[in-house]
């Protein structure tokens, strides 16, 4: 009988014409596909298994972080190799005598067979889509994961959102300078000073909420779903002294109540508002706003014909999750009566935002490991791999808008420029 790998490679040549993408290691020790490609390392035919029960990307997801199939070297250039060659040729649907003989291949391969074990920590949401419930059980399935696991991913800000390098030359410039950057970043696009009221939706653990008062003396109200974040991030207020200036609240934004603010933020957060929901989470911000009163927001974006993130993050990251083209975002918040002000892509900051993240994940794997088992670690390595990727090709993009709230008689009260914004001074 001839090796698995090369049988492998006529299985996959009934359905993707040419050369194999990567190199195949198979369970046998075989190995088959050009030499100087990625290598792909398949431990058992449950890997093919996986995707004959579910074609696609969450089949192949789910053969990763099993560990039925590994890719040997880096995970972001192995996928960044093989979706270059898959989408430059297309794929082919066998003819019936084909498609025998890939049957005759798959089965003395030991593919056919029932269906595998799926891994844990897929979502389980029930209730309607993006009721208060569901909203809340899909927001404490991705955040609350572990408050230590995100502390040993993110750097010392705890910001979980695209950072933003001002000196990528700079050897000495560090995660924890780039989204301290951001912080402050946003701060001035809403012209935050002291005593001012500033509402952050979805504060996540606390990055701008904590440094708006801390560095600019601002009355916050910090508003979240997730309760690991709600403690968390009360307790870093009195550890930090600002707990006099941060509200921390455990609500959906809908139940966001009172106005009057001088500025709003939502960074990151409104991905997981959903479709429908959109045109009232954009009009409760407007509402909430002062005349005169500042909104920025931070949002991942995607094509008209993809919004939201994709099988596998969808099932094991962040269910329910929806972005849209950023134009579209600027319609809706037009419509809520805001004026747009301003829009800044921050696509290739991602980037690199989220290859620290990959990095530091990879330096301190065995500690990711012991906190939230291989499983998850895994599922983690390839959503990061995969997002860095995502925007780095341009298939994601995410965007600063910043909006305001005119007076009756149209007044915006904004800079005449923005130059002000991008003086890098770190605050007294």
């Amino acid at each position: 009988m001839s090796p698995a790998a090369d049988r492998l490679a006529q299985l996959l040549g009934h359905f993707l014409p040419g050369p194999l993408p990567v190199r195949v290691r198979a369970w046998d020790g075989s190995q088959a596909g050009p030499p100087d490609a990625p290598l792909v390392v398949l431990r058992s035919p449950a890997a093919l298994r996986r995707l004959l029960w579910q074609p696609g990307e969450l089949g192949l997801a789910e053969a990763y972080v099993t560990g039925d199939l590994d890719v040997e070297g880096d995970l972001a250039d192995a996928l960044s190799h093989a979706g270059r060659r898959i989408r430059d040729r297309p794929g082919a649907r066998p003819w019936p005598a084909g498609m025998a003989a890939a049957t005759a291949l798959a089965v003395g391969l030991g593919v056919v067979g029932p269906p595998p074990r799926r891994p844990d920590g897929r979502a389980r949401l029930t209730g309607g889509l993006h009721s208060v419930a569901r909203d809340r059980a899909g927001i404490s399935h991705h955040y609350d994961l572990s408050n230590d696991f995100y502390a040993l991913l993110l750097d010392e800000t705890m910001a979980y959102s695209c950072a933003y390098w001002t000196r990528r030359d700079d050897p000495a410039y560090t995660l924890a300078d780039a989204q301290r950057d951001k912080l402050d970043l946003i701060c001035r696009k809403l012209g935050i000073g002291a005593g001012d009221r500033l509402l952050d939706v979805g504060c996540g653990w606390g990055s701008l909420a904590l440094h708006a008062a801390r560095a600019h003396k601002a009355r916050v109200t910090a508003v979240t779903l997730s309760r690991a974040q709600h403690d968390h991030v009360t307790e870093r207020a009195a550890r930090e002294g600002v707990a006099d200036l941060v509200d921390v609240q455990l609500r959906h934004w809908r139940d966001i109540d009172g106005g009057g603010y001088d500025a709003a933020a939502a960074v990151e957060m409104g991905e997981h508002v959903g479709d429908a929901e959109y045109p009232a989470f954009a009009t409760r911000l407007h509402d909430v706003l002062r005349p005169g009163g500042r909104l920025l927001i931070q949002q991942m974006s995607r094509g008209a014909h993809a919004p939201g993130g994709g099988a596998f993050i969808e099932t094991y990251i962040a269910p329910d999750m929806h972005m849209r083209p950023v134009g579209r975002t600027v319609d809706l918040l037009e419509g809520a009566g805001l004026e747009v002000r301003s829009t800044e892509s921050l696509r290739e900051h991602y980037a690199a935002t989220i290859d620290a993240w990959r990095a530091t994940l990879e330096q301190r794997w065995t500690d990711a490991e012991s906190l939230v088992g291989t499983t998850t670690a895994r599922v983690w390595r390839l959503y990061l791999a995969g997002a860095s990727l995502a925007f780095a090709e341009r298939r994601m993009g995410v965007d600063q808008i910043l909006g305001v709230r005119p007076t009756r008689e149209g007044t915006s009260g904004m800079p005449a420029t923005p130059a002000a914004w991008y003086q890098w001074v770190s605050p007294a």
